[in-house]
């Protein structure tokens, strides 16, 4: 027989609604050894919630949507950056009591049927258009939240990087170690966005620094390490006034690396690289990589703080939250004087 809310309060000596709070992640007026005990209890013997049930009653599905478009649907799921995001978001969600659900989207028409089709009580919005950000009018007031977008749609809330300032770091370095040709690798990007903040920071120190910067140094590429690899050797190989690379994406930084070594050049004595987001794999390849660190926890721990203040009825949309980033110094960039006088 199913073990129900009734029989953990009775081996637990407390009352049902106390169990009910700790089971939905409604802790706030009940202790902590009360919660430990409570739990342990549940996990022993099995105890499944109906969720169904739990929200009918509470006129609530307890269900966020995690909404990206389908179109990059696998280079955005496939980011380990995102990930990290993700996962971050995913605890702070639960630990509230809510779950979250991915669900890819064709158009963005598709937010809203989803919002409604689910019964969402909110949603994270990933990927899309800052156009198409602007446009999004919540299903019912249901609150969404934007993660990495630069849109003015004051009906959702925000929460981004400071991309910006990371473009200008990374140029600020390798500026300083005296390289003066440095390649911008990047997908392809419009006058809005976070990869045109990172690029208008980019040439901000080229600008602060009284060094022109060349367009022909623009490698357009999605942010895979594959794709990286093929515009690492090219540029190895064809482009030896180039000493530096800053990409918009660690995994292509660390594929560019590749394609460099590929292409019989070496990481930081002939190229010096910086990437952007510092995830694991950054401190593991060789050379260690030089990157602009977003501080992921923060970024999704924050987000789902807020959207779920919306959700609750304590907060409402405002200026979008701007996490501070940092430039980590390893071993993928070094001074131009150090490239060997043969290049």
């Amino acid at each position: 027989m199913p073990v129900t809310l009734k029989d953990i309060a009775a081996e637990a000596g407390v009352s049902l609604m106390t169990v009910s709070n700790v089971v939905n992640g409604n802790h706030d007026k009940v202790s902590v050894g009360t919660i430990e005990r409570v739990r342990a209890i549940v996990d022993r013997r099995g105890y499944v919630a109906n969720a169904s049930a739990r929200s009918l009653a509470a006129k609530s599905s307890r269900l966020i949507g995690l909404l990206v478009p389908s179109s990059e649907h696998d280079v955005l799921v496939l980011s380990p950056h995102n990930v990290a995001v993700f996962g971050f978001l995913e605890r702070r969600l639960r630990d509230r009591g809510y779950h979250l659900l991915f669900r890819g989207v064709t158009e963005t028409a598709e937010v809203d049927v989803a919002v409604r089709s689910w019964n969402l009580d909110g949603a994270v919005v990933l990927g899309f258009l800052d156009e198409e950000v602007d446009g999004f009018a919540p299903a019912a007031g249901t609150p969404i939240l934007a993660l990495d977008s630069y849109s003015g749609n004051t009906r959702t809330t925000g929460v981004r990087s400071d991309d910006r300032e990371g473009g200008r770091l990374a140029a600020e370095h390798l500026l300083a170690l005296g390289h003066r040709r440095i390649a911008f690798a990047s997908p392809a990007f419009s006058d809005v966005g976070l990869v045109r903040q990172r690029f208008d920071g980019f040439l901000q120190a080229h600008q602060d620094a009284g060094v022109a910067w060349h367009d022909s140094d623009l490698l357009v590429v999605d942010p895979t390490w594959e794709l990286g690899v093929e515009v690492g050797r090219t540029l190895g190989a064809d482009h030896p006034d180039v000493t530096a690379a800053f990409a918009t994406a660690d995994i292509l930084a660390v594929g560019l690396m590749e394609g460099i070594a590929r292409s019989g050049r070496s990481v930081p004595g002939d190229v010096s690289v910086v990437g952007f987001d510092d995830i694991d794999l950054a401190h593991y390849v060789t050379p260690k990589l030089t990157t602009v660190r977003q501080d992921v926890g923060t970024k999704g721990s924050i987000a789902a703080s807020m959207l779920l203040d919306e959700v609750e009825g304590v907060g409402t949309p405002g200026e979008p939250v701007v996490i501070p980033v940092e430039l980590v110094v390893r071993e993928s960039t070094g001074p131009l004087s150090d490239r060997p006088s043969s290049v």
